[in-house]
C-alpha cells in the first residue's frame, strides 16, 4: 500500500501526444488497461510527430506485402547490420524492432482507425548497400478528414506549414514529389488539390485550412480519434515535472495543471513519450556537436528534455546522448518554425558551399547524412554553418526553393527586403558579386561552379559522387539528361540562400530494453517507468530510411503495452 498522498490515480500515466504516446495509450487500452490518463505539455495534440511529414520506416509490413514487395526480414536485418554498424545500439533491440513492427501496424490496423499506405518508390537513404530496396519499407498515413473529429480538430497540431499549398491545404509525401519536381502529371494533380479545397464550402465556414489532412497529422489525427472512441482522456496544457519512486519502483508523477501542482499516481506505470531535447539551449550545449543552436531546430517548442532530466533525476542509463535527426534547415524570419532543407538542395542545377565557396558534400544525399558531413568539414578556419545553397535563374523558374518558391509562384519582386537584409537570401548578375553580398570567398565560388557546370555535361560528379544512388535520384529531375542530379548553373540573375546546421529533433535519451523499460545506470531496469519515442535512446540513429523515428517510436509503445499487460501477440 503506498504510503504517498495523492490527488488522483490511475493505471497509466502517458506523458506526451505524438505518436509513441498516442499509440502506447491505444495499445494498452485495448490490452486491459482502462484507467489511462494522456498528459501533454502543449495546447494542441501532435508535438513533432504532429507536425512531421509522418512516415514510419517498417520493413514487411502487411501493407507491403498487398502490395506484392519482395522483402525479407533477414534482407532489413543485413541492411541494418551495414548501416548501424559502429553505433551504439544492442542488436536484440534490432531484432525486436523488425519482429514486432509489422505486428504492432496489424494490429492498429485491425482495430483502429489507423491506415497507412506504402511508398512504392521511396527508397532507402543507402541503396548502394546490401539488404537495400527502393521501395515498400516506408509507409506514410492515409489523409485523414479533420471532421472526423468533430470540434476537436481545432486541438490537432498541424503538419508544418512547408508542406501546406499556401499554407492551406495539406498534400501527401508522394504528391510532394510530383509537384516540387514538376513530374509528369503534376498540373492535374495541383488543380484537382486547389478544386477540392474551393468546392469544400462547409469547411471553409469553419477555418481556412483544409479539411483533408496528410503526413504528421494525417498520422496523428487517426491515433487521435482512436483515443476519442475509446474515451481516453488527453489533458492539454499540463506538464510532466519529475517521477515519484518509492520502494526503487516508479508509482507516479508530479504534474502541473492550471497553475497547479498534483501528485498523479499509476499503479501500473509512466511512459515517457514527451520528446527529445532539441529546444533546450543549455542541454544542446552540454550534449550536442557545435555549432548548435535551439532556433535551428524544427523540433516542438515544448520538447525541453523534461523525460530525459527526470530520468536521471531517478538514476536512469543514457545512450547515443550527443546526436540528433540532423538535417538543414532554413529560419524565415516571422514564420513559426524552421522550415526543413530536404528537397530543394537535391534538384539539379544547384549546390551547396561554405564561406570558402566549397562544396563539403553530396548535396542529394540524405538529408542525415548530408549534415554529418557538414560536421566532419566544419572547423574553426573552415566554418561549414551557415551553409549557403546557390542557383541559378532556370533553377529560380523551374523548382520550388523553400519560401522563395518559384519565380511565378513569387517573383522577385514579392520577396521581402527583411531577407535580404537578414542574410537569408541573396541576388547578382554575377557569381562573384553574389559571394561577396555574402561574404563568401569569389573565387572559391567561381571555382566551384565552374566544376559543376563540367559535372552537368559529363554527367559524373567526381568529387561527391552526386547522382550515383537510387536516393540521389528520388528527388531529381527525370528530364534532365545525362545525370537527373546536375544541371548547369549559368544563367543570371544567380541566387543564394542561407541553410542552417538544424534538426527535428534530438536522438539520443533513455536506454530502454526491448519492451522499453527504462534501463538503470546501477543495473537493472527502473520498475514501472517506460520511454519510447525521443524520449528514448534511438533504435535506428543513423536514419536507415524514411520514417525511421516515428516508426521505433510506435513499435516500442507496443511493445511497452504487451509488457504492462503480459500481453501474448
Amino acid at each position: 500500500m503506498s504510503e504517498q498522498v495523492w490527488d488522483r490515480s490511475v493505471e497509466l500515466l502517458v506523458v506526451g501526444t505524438g505518436n509513441g504516446g498516442l499509440t502506447a495509450a491505444v495499445c494498452n487500452y485495448e490490452m486491459g488497461t482502462k484507467d489511462v490518463l494522456v498528459i501533454e505539455k502543449a495546447n494542441e495534440v501532435g508535438g513533432t510527430s504532429s507536425s512531421s511529414g509522418g512516415g514510419i520506416w517498417i520493413p514487411c509490413s502487411h501493407y507491403a506485402q498487398e502490395a506484392g514487395a519482395q522483402d525479407s526480414i533477414e534482407e532489413a536485418r543485413e541492411y541494418l547490420r551495414q548501416t548501424l554498424e559502429g553505433e551504439d545500439v544492442p542488436p536484440e533491440l534490432i531484432d525486436n524492432y523488425l519482429e514486432n513492427g509489422p505486428k504492432m501496424l496489424r494490429f492498429l490496423h485491425d482495430r483502429t482507425p489507423v491506415r497507412y499506405e506504402s511508398l512504392d518508390h521511396y527508397p532507402d537513404y543507402y541503396t548502394n548497400l546490401p539488404g537495400a530496396k527502393e521501395g515498400h519499407r516506408s509507409l506514410e498515413p492515409a489523409p485523414f478528414m479533420a471532421s472526423e473529429l468533430g470540434s476537436d480538430y481545432k486541438k490537432l497540431r498541424y503538419t508544418h506549414h512547408m508542406m501546406r499549398m499556401f499554407g492551406l491545404i495539406h498534400f501527401t509525401q508522394v504528391e510532394a514529389q510530383v509537384l516540387m519536381v514538376q513530374m509528369p502529371g503534376w498540373i492535374k494533380v495541383l488543380m484537382k488539390m486547389l478544386w477540392d479545397y474551393a468546392i469544400d464550402i462547409p469547411w471553409r465556414l469553419r477555418t481556412k485550412i483544409s479539411r483533408r489532412l496528410c503526413c504528421g497529422s494525417a498520422g496523428v489525427g487517426r491515433l487521435f480519434l482512436a483515443a476519442k472512441q475509446r474515451n481516453i482522456p488527453i489533458e492539454l496544457n499540463t506538464a510532466f515535472k519529475e517521477l515519484i519512486v518509492e520502494d526503487h519502483r516508479v508509482v507516479g508523477a508530479v504534474i502541473e495543471q492550471n497553475g497547479k501542482t498534483l501528485r498523479v499516481q499509476a499503479t501500473k506505470g509512466v511512459i515517457l513519450a514527451s520528446g527529445g531535447f532539441e529546444k533546450n539551449q543549455a542541454l544542446r550545449e552540454q550534449y550536442l556537436p557545435a555549432p548548435t543552436n535551439k532556433e535551428w531546430s524544427a523540433g516542438a517548442e515544448t520538447n525541453q528534455g523534461d523525460a530525459l532530466q527526470a530520468g536521471l533525476n531517478v538514476g536512469a542509463k543514457t545512450r547515443l546522448i550527443n546526436g540528433a535527426w540532423w538535417t538543414t534547415t532554413v529560419c524565415v524570419p516571422d514564420e513559426p518554425q524552421p522550415r526543413l532543407s530536404i528537397m530543394e538542395k537535391s534538384f539539379p542545377g544547384s549546390c551547396v558551399v561554405n564561406k570558402a565557396g566549397k562544396r563539403f558534400a553530396n548535396e542529394s544525399q540524405n538529408y542525415m547524412a548530408f549534415q554529418k558531413e557538414l560536421f566532419k568539414a566544419h572547423t574553426d578556419d573552415n566554418p561549414c554553418a551557415p551553409a549557403y545553397h546557390v542557383f541559378d535563374a532556370r533553377f529560380r523558374r523551374t523548382y520550388i526553393a523553400g519560401p522563395l518558391m518559384t519565380s511565378a509562384m513569387k517573383p522577385d519582386w514579392t520577396i521581402p527586403k527583411k531577407w535580404f537584409d537578414t542574410g537569408l537570401v541573396a541576388k547578382a548578375n554575377t557569381i562573384r558579386e553574389l559571394a561577396e553580398k555574402l561574404g563568401i570567398d569569389p573565387d572559391g565560388l567561381e571555382e566551384t561552379i565552374k566544376k559543376m557546370n563540367h559535372y552537368a555535361v559529363t554527367g559524373k560528379d567526381e568529387e561527391f559522387g552526386r547522382g550515383d544512388s537510387a536516393y540521389d535520384r528520388y528527388y531529381a529531375d527525370p528530364a534532365i539528361k545525362p545525370n537527373p542530379c546536375l544541371a548547369t548553373i549559368d544563367e543570371a540573375p544567380y541566387y543564394a540562400m542561407r541553410i542552417d546546421a538544424g534538426d527535428f529533433g534530438t536522438l539520443g535519451g533513455l536506454d530502454t530494453t526491448v519492451d522499453a523499460q527504462v534501463k538503470a545506470e546501477a543495473g537493472g531496469v527502473i520498475e514501472g517507468l517506460y520511454a519510447v519515442g525521443n524520449a528514448s535512446a534511438a533504435l535506428l540513429p543513423t536514419y536507415p530510411g524514411p520514417g525511421a523515428t516515428l516508426g521505433p517510436a510506435m513499435t516500442m509503445a507496443y511493445q511497452a503495452a504487451k509488457h504492462i499487460n503480459n500481453y501474448k501477440d
